[in-house]
């Protein structure tokens, strides 16, 4: 696996062997409640049997990776961070782990119950299947659905985030804020690319794949899919408020200036 070994450090619960191409990765924290609903809807689309489901926890403190839950649920295996990190260190380590288990794709999506999985991976599966190397899961292409967007959020991705983005990559890219996504094994391990690295933190990766994928001239597309927010209010979200939308900008702001570029390349593993 070609990488500069910059990867989270964490435990890894198995419960059962390979099966599937492809897999699912679902960074979560303390999610409990709605990743268990989320699941019942996983469940109910046959989720568990098109692609082996992993959890790449960031060492919640709410009980979900005790017990049963997840073997019982049809869960393949539980990873759990175990050093500091965020939202891209969980990724990461999904990553790392997927690739030395041979899969030949992965896609992720959040687990906080706001992405209809049931009806969108059979999508990302015949995008992978296809040949794609990076596939976004978009609610503003035809097809496409966003329940209850907050109005603040939405006008942030379509005056900042969409324009921002699609200079970037020089190809249209709508909604990468959206963490239903899916990458190919042989984008992800591209020297050019190098995502197991520390400047990768937080909501790094999610901006910096998917602009490398277009500029290396890999396959890229975009599938319909539906994200809903709670009838309550509620937002489930681990960014907000100023400081949270600042941060995003950062981010932004460093993918103008490609700050995120690979500093050198190193040899090809063996």
């Amino acid at each position: 696996m070609r990488m500069t070994e910059e990867i989270p450090v964490y435990k890894e619960q198995i419960y059962f062997d390979k099966k599937n191409k492809y897999c699912l990765l679902i960074p979560l924290y303390n999610e409990k409640e709605r990743y268990r609903r989320q699941v019942k809807h996983m469940q109910r689309g046959n989720v568990f049997k098109k692609v082996d489901v992993v959890i790449c926890d960031g060492n919640s403190n709410d009980g979900l990776t005790d017990g049963d839950f997840l073997r019982s649920s049809g869960h393949r295996a539980v990873l759990v961070r175990k050093g500091k990190g965020r939202y891209s260190t969980d990724l990461q380590m999904g990553y790392a782990w997927a690739l030395s288990q041979g899969y030949e794709g992965m896609i992720s999506v959040d687990g906080n119950n706001k992405d209809d999985v049931s009806n969108g991976i059979d999508l990302f599966i015949s995008k992978l299947e296809e040949g794609y190397g990076y596939v976004q899961g978009s609610r503003f292409i035809k097809g496409g659905r966003g329940i209850r967007t907050p109005l603040s959020r939405y006008l942030a991705m379509k005056l900042i985030t969409q324009p921002v983005m699609t200079y970037c990559a020089g190809f249209k890219l709508t909604d990468t804020a959206n963490g239903f996504k899916a990458y190919s094994r042989e984008f992800l391990q591209d020297q050019d690319v190098q995502p197991f690295r520390n400047i990768f933190y937080g909501y790094e990766l999610i901006y910096y794949l998917p602009v490398k994928a277009c500029r290396l001239g890999y396959k890229v597309t975009e599938v319909p899919v539906t994200r809903i927010y709670p009838k309550n209010g509620e937002v489930p979200t681990k960014v907000g408020g100023m400081k949270g939308n600042l941060y995003i900008l950062s981010i932004l702001w460093k993918m103008i200036w490609k700050r995120y570029e690979p500093i050198k390349k190193i040899g090809k593993a063996k």
